[in-house]
């Protein structure tokens, strides 16, 4: 099945436009639909409670929701393409912004996809964000990111192990109150780098970076 492609109200640059794919099903979320023009994308429908930016005139597949509900747009934006049946979802317009919560309830709105068995992706202009359930080892092919951090989505996770990396983990336990794995980077010859855990949900950021900081 196509992937879906769920956009939300950060403003996004015309450079994001490389991710889409001609058959991605695109819903976007009250304001995310603004972003559908510097992506040179059309919606497929349109959903939020447009407290941000006026209803769309386009008249067909567009979804009022309450001002007063539990979700977020783009955690019912979510919910539907998992209903629908897609297997995999990017979010873009999700991160960054001015305000700090809607970003962390994006990252638990990805964690939510992924426990449904939805493959998520979260990106801007300089950072992707993916998520590795327990029991899985994802590969992360060296591209144009330069940073890599793991951190603990739920607080903590065991026998995480990360392999091709300058600062490699095994059987590494990460919490919340200690930040191991963060800012780590591609070991010198390593075309990939390879993560694991046994037990809790890790996000995975990859940044780019103008110039490295380590030094050998």
């Amino acid at each position: 099945m196509s992937r879906c492609v769920i956009l939300s109200a950060c403003p996004v640059s015309p450079e994001l436009k490389r991710l889409l794919r001609p058959e991605d099903f695109i819903i976007a979320c009250d304001a995310g639909y603004r972003n559908c023009e510097p992506l040179g994308c059309k919606p497929n429908i349109i959903v939020g409670d447009f407290d941000t930016a006026p209803c769309p005139a386009q008249e067909d597949d567009v979804i009022i929701l309450p001002h007063v509900k539990d979700d977020t747009d783009t955690e019912y934006a979510a919910k539907l393409a998992s209903e629908k049946g897609f297997s995999e979802v990017l979010l873009l317009g999700a991160l960054g912004g001015k305000r700090l919560e809607h970003t962390l309830s994006n990252l638990c709105t990805g964690l939510g996809l992924e426990e449904r068995g939805v493959r998520v992706t979260l990106q801007n202009e300089r950072s992707r964000i993916t998520f590795v359930r327990p029991g899985e080892e994802r590969r992360y092919p060296k591209e144009e990111f330069f940073y890599f951090s793991v951190f603990p989505m739920e607080g903590r996770a065991e026998g995480v192990c990360e392999g091709g990396s300058y600062y490699e983990l095994t059987d590494a336990a990460l919490t919340a109150g200690y930040p191991l794995g963060v800012s780590n980077e591609y070991a010198e010859g390593s075309d990939c780098i390879t993560v694991s855990t046994r037990k809790g949900t890790l996000v995975v950021v990859e940044t780019v970076a103008d110039t490295p900081i380590l030094t050998t």
